[in-house]
């Protein structure tokens, strides 16, 4: 009994070093309350959602292993090792096997409420966007709030993924109603503006990125000056940057300038309204067998979405930007311009 009382008390004395921002106290805290009971989950737990604070990824999936082994009924680990494998590691389709195992049940399966329930669809809705399969997702979180009730994350990414379908009237009454119930949700607060903006509300839209970059700076910023002129010199000087045996390729490929790709684009293309740019027409590669007009060939820079970028990081985007999407033009994929370093 007094081993339970000291694990139970180094838990305690972890949790308010991590709370006071001690994270090698804490971590100290949580060793000595493993040293009393090596299978302790909840010490294995904490671990892990310290070391993922920190940036550790793969340390925290090991934590959270060690949890979940532990304790193969303690919710919160299973729903922790979901999430950082979704959000920080890419590996949805393992994410998503690991969950739908937890909503079949089992008897080495928690037990789960409501809330658990909710969160388990809002991951999986979570991995699917991820995976661009944005209906599915829609239908995965109207789920998770059918399930564990309004609550401002699930509303707020019910409100992303109808912007990113370009159903704007939508998606701004999501996220009126994500920040009616949380209003210094910051992710919420941006994809607003990101709403407003496309329908035509500039001035509360401004307030909205604003508000954002104030709640959470290191995540969003105000968009910054970019004017028509400065781009198309940028983009004319990555342009006359590129190699000789590649220009030449290149001269006759117009680079067009717009504030936002159309609802068109948007639909028929499934691209996100926030994409930097786009190649539209046929790759070079295969323009001797196809009968499609040389004048469809051409690259658009979307400016107001370019704008959003950190001003530090604005032009080396550009350039970036124009050179994957010349990349497209001269028949290169994704993986290939990903190996470029123009992915």
């Amino acid at each position: 009994m007094k081993d339970k009382d000291r694990y139970w008390d180094c838990l305690d004395q972890a949790m308010e070093a991590s709370s006071g921002g001690r994270t090698d106290e804490a971590l100290a805290w949580l060793d000595e309350a493993l040293k009393v009971e090596p299978n302790g989950a909840e010490a294995h737990n904490t671990r892990g959602e310290i070391l993922w604070e920190e940036g550790r990824c793969e340390d925290a999936l090991y934590e959270f292993e060690l949890a979940a082994k532990a304790d193969p009924k303690y919710v919160v680990a299973r729903l922790n090792r979901a999430e950082v494998l979704i959000e920080d590691m890419g590996e949805t389709e393992l994410a998503l096997e690991q969950l739908d195992e937890m909503l079949a049940g089992g008897a080495d399966q928690p037990r789960l409420d409501r809330a658990s329930e909710a969160e388990i669809h809002y991951l999986k809705a979570r991995a699917l966007f991820l995976d661009d399969d944005l209906e599915g997702a829609l239908f995965l979180v109207r789920r998770a709030i059918q399930t564990g009730g309004d609550g401002g994350t699930f509303r707020g990414f019910e409100g992303q993924i109808l912007f990113e379908l370009g159903r704007f009237e939508e998606a701004r009454r999501q996220l009126e109603i994500a920040l009616a119930i949380d209003p210094d949700y910051s992710h919420a607060v941006y994809h607003l503006g990101l709403t407003l903006e496309r329908l035509g509300d500039d001035e509360a839209a401004a307030k909205c990125f604003d508000k954002a970059a104030a709640l959470a700076p290191d995540v969003h910023c105000v968009p910054c000056e970019l004017g028509e002129e400065d781009l198309r010199r940028i983009a004319a000087e990555t342009l006359d940057d590129l190699p000789r045996s590649i220009r030449r390729y290149v001269e006759d490929v117009p680079v067009l300038i717009e504030d936002f790709p159309s609802a068109d684009l948007v639909g028929q293309e499934n691209v996100s309204p926030q994409i930097l740019g786009i190649f539209i027409g046929t790759p070079r590669t295969q323009e001797a067998v196809t009968a499609q007009p040389a004048d469809m060939t051409r690259v658009i820079l979307f400016r107001r979405n370019l704008a959003k970028l950190r001003p530090e990081e604005l032009e080396e985007e550009i350039m970036k930007t124009v050179k994957h999407e010349i990349g497209h033009y001269l028949g290169f994929d994704e993986d290939a311009l990903e190996r470029l370093g123009l992915a």
